[in-house]
């Protein structure tokens, strides 16, 4: 089951006719969730459509059957999505065969007959007139005007009466679809204004607000004629949802991609209730309770306030969206283990959980927003975060960027045993030292101490491994090495000199990949051998070291063994795994787990001694597995931790 980190991002909001503390809400990689309690709490409902590239900005309760839900979803760089049906509250769902396929970036029903929905595609305008079970186009088919519509909005009062907003400028019918007005350009807004949103005033009819990329627009005559309302910035233009509040229509909210603003004036005067940094997706405001504000956003998740939008809290508590790319597990404390997420900047870094995984907390101060690629702990118990702008240590509550760093290449001795293969490299030219040519030994030379400044390392880290007192680093600029617990670096004697994205090591033997070559070392990292991958693999996606002296190393193809330090590759027998993404060796398991991307939801056991191959059936894309006490936590691609539900012994799985 899942746990947390709580939040991620959410894309919308739809409450029960029938209760307005039962919201349901839509994210960005299909979920479906309900709270009962007003947000305070989420529950998972389902995975619409069993799929998880869907975005879902657009939920529809029926008035008359709440327990019928229509969901609009469309896809990230695709013209694909679906409209999908639910009839017992969103635990079982259905695809609308009329709008298979179709990218529905809006969906609305008519406040005087439920059982008129209106739905904007990127093709058009379609209604529904029985509930969603059957859909017909009402703009003109083909038209070069009329499509990629992005917001709907019904009159309050005549269901005929349709306001669309395209990615062009807003249209309107007012007779169900058999003619349609172009109300952008001649009546107010700047031409080719993209019109995220379009709300009319359930009381007043004529009163119409539209925000754009140009701005947000108002109209007092049915959108005869829009004018521009001033108060927002121009940084802040793209506003994604506007928001009356129903027990005051004068208080509108404006969700933008630069904060939250609200007026009390209809329009004339515009305040920011929130920092520039939050992305808001979606406003609700409970009817029976004004100060009661919720936010859907990127990142953040769900925030709630109740004071009226003057002050927010998170309230993502049931609700994980987080894509995880790193874990390790505290050696001193088996019960905590630290993840590393990316694309959440201040929501995101690192969180730490002290009981297995069960809650997380988030700990990231210091790491400047920045995505988390790696994890490793040094043998003093520090942790290191490897990011795209450098390595950093926790030290207590704050993270530190290690700034000793020599990016130089070691120059090497001519102390080879056998007739070493030489190769030049360029090493003067990267300490300053122009016109100067070092001769480094393939697989036998031995690195010379040499005085080389150091600098702040600004590179991408890929992956972390620890060997006795040593910390490898697999980075843009090389492999680096360790053994002040991360405080210095340097680089390895590795005479590639080329980025390197997997490294693992376990009793001196350090093996180091990108996605076509591979380097081992036998000596602690003293001389490295160049190593040729299996010729079944395309390139490389994961690789680990084990206890015994082997060498793994997975890709799309599957996984292979080497019992030779790579001299010569094996598959596996009984490890029926393709698109590896991880590998890792279990030590107190004496085995190496394995996962594979989308095509798997297993989690494959190779226990060595026996060579015996286990597996479980997750129900989850994993990114990666690892063993914390007696069980394991599994890092999914798009919904944060899950964890092994029987606390059993770690070492046992159901062999087959």
């Amino acid at each position: 089951m899942p746990f947390g980190p709580n939040g991620g991002d959410a894309r919308a909001f739809a409450a029960d006719p029938h209760d307005k503390m039962h919201l349901y809400m839509g994210t960005a990689n299909g979920w479906i969730y309900e709270t009962r309690n007003g947000g305070a709490d989420w529950k998972r409902l389902a995975r619409v459509g069993k799929r998880d590239d869907l975005v879902l900005d657009s939920i529809v309760v029926d008035a008359a059957a709440p327990g019928r839900i229509l969901v609009g979803a469309w896809v990230l760089s695709s013209s694909d999505g679906g409209l999908y049906i639910s009839d017992d509250a969103g635990v079982t769902w259905n695809a609308s065969a009329e709008l298979k396929g179709q990218s529905i970036r809006a969906l609305a029903s008519a406040p005087s007959d439920p059982k008129t929905v209106v739905a904007g595609t990127l093709k058009g305008v379609y209604r529904s007139t029985d509930g969603g079970i059957h859909w017909q186009l009402i703009s003109p088919e083909g038209s070069r005007e009329l499509h990629e519509v992005e917001s709907i909005a019904i009159d309050p009062k005549d269901p005929q009466i349709i306001y669309a907003g395209t990615w062009h400028l807003p249209w309107k019918t007012s007779d169900g679809g058999a003619h349609w007005s172009n109300i952008g350009a001649k009546e107010g807004l700047i031409d080719d204004s993209d019109v995220f949103s379009i709300i009319v005033d359930p009381k007043d009819p004529n009163v119409v607000y539209a925000s754009a990329c140009s701005g947000i627009y108002k109209s007092e005559n049915a959108a005869a004629m829009f004018h521009k309302i001033q108060g927002i910035p121009n940084t802040a233009r793209r506003t994604r949802v506007l928001m009356q509040d129903p027990s005051n229509l004068n208080i509108v909210f404006a969700g933008t991609t630069e904060g939250l603003y609200r007026t009390a004036d209809s329009g004339k005067t515009w305040v920011r209730m929130s920092g520039p940094e939050l992305i808001v997706n979606d406003v609700y405001v409970n009817p029976t309770d004004s100060n009661r504000v919720m936010l859907a956003t990127d990142r953040g998740g769900v925030l709630v306030s109740n004071d009226g939008g003057y002050s927010f809290q998170p309230s993502n508590n049931g609700f994980s969206a987080r894509q995880i790319t790193s874990s390790v597990g505290d050696a001193r404390q088996p019960s905590t283990i630290y993840v590393g997420v990316v694309n959440d900047k201040a929501w995101g870094g690192v969180f730490v959980s002290d009981n297995g995984g069960l809650t997380w907390t988030q700990k990231s101060n210091g790491l400047e927003k920045h995505d988390v690629f790696s994890l490793g702990q040094a043998s003093d118990g520090t942790v290191l975060a490897g990011t795209r702008h450098g390595i950093y240590r926790l030290t207590g509550e704050f993270w530190s960027k290690a700034d000793q760093v020599s990016l130089a290449l070691p120059v090497t001795s001519a102390a080879a045993t056998a007739a070493p293969v030489k190769k030049p490299t360029t090493a003067g030219k990267k300490t300053g030292t122009a016109g100067k040519t070092a001769t480094s030994s393939v697989g036998a030379s031995r690195t010379t101490a040499k005085t080389v400044p150091a600098k702040v390392f600004d590179g991408t880290v890929f992956a972390f491994a620890r060997d006795g007192d040593t910390m490898y680093a697999a980075t843009s600029a090389g492999l680096l090495k360790s053994g002040t617990a991360g405080t210095s670096w340097t680089l390895a004697n590795n005479p590639e000199g080329q980025e390197w994205y997997f490294v693992s090591a376990a009793k001196s033997l350090i093996f180091a990949a990108n996605l076509r070559n591979a380097v081992v070392s036998s000596d602690g990292g003293q001389t490295w051998t160049p190593v040729k991958p299996p010729t079944e693999l395309t390139q490389a996606a994961a690789v680990a070291v084990d206890g015994f002296g082997g060498l793994w190393i997975g890709g799309r193809e599957g996984v292979y063994n080497s019992q030779d330090k790579g001299a010569t590759w094996q598959s596996v027998k009984n490890l029926y795994v393709r698109d590896v993404n991880s590998l890792f060796y279990d030590e107190r398991g004496e085995r190496v787990l394995v996962t594979g991307n989308s095509s798997t939801t297993f989690v494959f056991s190779a226990h060595l001694p026996d060579k015996q191959v286990s597996y479980w059936n997750t129900g989850w894309n994993l990114r990666l597995v690892r063993p914390m006490g007696n069980h394991l936590v599994g890092a999914t691609l798009f919904d944060g931790v899950v964890i092994q539900p029987e606390m059993v012994n770690s070492v046992d799985a159901a062999a087959h």
